[in-house]
């Protein structure tokens, strides 16, 4: 990647890729957040300048500037990605630390976040818009939908299907084979030994099902 990228959101998480960015000597052009008292501030040296649709600087995404979207929580982040595909035609970059291993049979999509010491194996699949936060494992041959988080140090087993918009909490396993459906939540530190339905959260060693 060659030119400057814009990070949307100017927080913890965009504080982190722009560390990642760093570490490939990617040079960042700025923040865009819809925080207006964040205007005009600097976050690690870099300016905060506008809002995430301000076409002074969306006009330079895909021509002069990358972009990469560094919010959380998924309504949000989904609704940047879209704007961003539609407005101007372009996908989000990748965020990918050089201290994380990546398998050269792995695939990875468009857009991820994919943070110091992850390591993603073998025919692993990482979709689009993924967060994958420090430490997470994905072995060989799992495969992880679009827009799943995946917290600190959790572990997704050889051949595991995680599927779409799922979050996996801190120190979570998921043992190999299992099927996570769309939408469903872990609770961290839990051991997953069997499937969990479509939207279901579920927490403990082994996870159950539990009332939110």
């Amino acid at each position: 990647m060659k030119n400057p990228v814009i990070i949307f959101g100017a927080n913890n998480l965009g504080r982190a890729a722009r560390d990642i960015f760093a570490s490939n000597d990617i040079v960042i052009y700025c923040f865009l957040d819809d925080d207006a008292s964040l205007h005009g501030t600097e976050l690690d040296e870099i300016s905060v300048l506008g809002k995430t649709d301000d076409d002074g600087y969306l006009k330079l995404i895909g021509k002069k500037c990358e972009a990469f979207v560094a919010i959380d929580e998924n309504k949000y982040r989904k609704g940047i990605v879209k704007m961003l595909n539609e407005r101007r035609k372009v996908m989000p970059v990748n965020a990918i630390h050089r201290a994380s291993v990546i398998a050269e049979t792995a695939h990875i999509g468009h857009g991820n976040f994919i943070n110091m010491g992850v390591k993603v194996a073998d025919n692993a699949k990482v979709s689009n818009h993924c967060i994958l936060h420090t430490n997470a494992v994905i072995d060989y041959s799992a495969q992880i939908g679009d827009f799943v988080q995946v917290g600190a140090g959790s572990v997704v087993n050889a051949g595991a299907v995680v599927g779409d918009e799922v979050f996996i909490g801190s120190g979570v396993t998921i043992v190999g084979g299992v099927k996570i459906g769309k939408g469903a939540r872990i609770g961290a530190g839990s051991v997953v030994i069997k499937e969990v339905k479509a939207g279901e959260t579920v927490f403990g060693n082994p996870a159950v099902p539990v009332n939110t």
